[in-house]
């Protein structure tokens, strides 16, 4: 994953005032996956992806679409 890629997921989750923990609570998985998916170092299912893009009201494209 790149570096666009992980700040649209912080930057975005920050944004809408949701914590790690929240997140990761809404989304089914551990806070530690929330922050390796921001970081850049889990690469998330598909299935994990749709489930975040709809908490954080984004579409994939908009969270997760890396422009190179």
């Amino acid at each position: 994953m790149g570096e666009n890629v992980k700040n649209n997921v912080k930057i975005t989750r920050m944004n809408a005032s949701i914590t790690q923990e929240q997140l990761a609570r809404r989304t089914g998985v551990t806070r530690q996956t929330i922050g390796l998916i921001e970081k850049g170092e889990y690469n998330p299912s598909l299935q994990l992806c749709v489930a975040i893009a709809k908490e954080l009201n984004k579409t994939l494209d908009e969270l997760f679409w890396e422009v190179e």
